[in-house]
């Protein structure tokens, strides 16, 4: 995968297919330092690839996505940074759309001084904050996808369709180094495409674990959107381009 070194790429490898180490025990068996595999295992969680805890390192049961739990606490400091510049592009009294995402979800928490809104969401972890905010609130109907909470596919497309919104707030799964996008299945990309093609502002929320990741179902490109917000800059080969274009940059 793109962005590993080999050391890094043979330690994933390692603990997806052989499960629970110790920090100690995998330092020996590559010959590093702890301090080194520390740094590796850091750079592995921040890319929500392994969970560490308490000296060890974990696989992630599941890398079509991992758990909704699982996301809420990788890098929850950045997502929260994103999520209050994110909140600072909203005006009192514009209407909104919010995808899905732990990303957004922070994003509804840093809402609480805003007037008036007017939101339609298919994320329902983030409905249950909004619903402490004075607002009008909509929510997509239709097949719920249990692990995440949330609404997608035809459902919520079909839903994103109904209204246009001043305002389109959505996360992706992942980003390759030339500024593509990418999500996790089909689903999650069709309930995106409709909600950014009834937004008139469209904003990508975008944490640095998801920075060279590319992944299986394309999603569109950065130039789609009319400001990204990310918790680490950009490298300038895709900035400069897009701010000469009019994209924002908030970060």
């Amino acid at each position: 995968m793109k962005g590993l070194n080999e050391r890094r790429q043979a330690l994933l490898e390692r603990v997806r297919q052989e499960g629970r180490h110790s920090l100690e025990a995998l330092a020996s068996q590559f010959g590093v330092s702890v301090q080194t595999l520390r740094g590796d295992i850091r750079f592995l969680a921040e890319k929500g690839m392994v969970l560490r805890r308490h000296g060890e390192v974990l696989p992630f049961p599941d890398r079509e996505n991992i758990g909704y739990d699982q996301r809420q606490i990788v890098n929850e400091a950045g997502k929260r940074h994103i999520a209050r510049q994110a909140a600072s592009l909203i005006q009192h009294h514009q209407s909104l759309f919010l995808g899905t995402g732990t990303t957004v979800e922070q994003l509804a928490d840093a809402l609480h001084d805003k007037k008036g809104l007017h939101i339609m969401t298919n994320n329902l972890h983030a409905l249950i904050k909004l619903s402490a905010l004075e607002c009008e609130l909509v929510v997509a109907g239709g097949r719920v996808r249990r692990r995440d909470q949330d609404v997608i596919g035809g459902d919520a497309w079909r839903f994103f369709q109904r209204y246009r919104v001043d305002v389109g707030i959505v996360s992706v799964g992942g980003m390759d180094a030339q500024g593509s996008l990418f999500d996790y299945n089909d689903d999650e990309v069709m309930a995106r495409e409709a909600l950014l093609a009834n937004a008139a502002y469209r904003v990508l929320v975008l944490d640095k674990t998801k920075f060279d990741l590319p992944l299986r179902c394309a999603a569109g490109q950065l130039a789609d959107y009319d400001a990204v917000v990310t918790d680490a800059p950009l490298p300038d080969r895709l900035r400069s381009p897009l701010a000469a274009r009019g994209v924002r940059f908030l970060g």
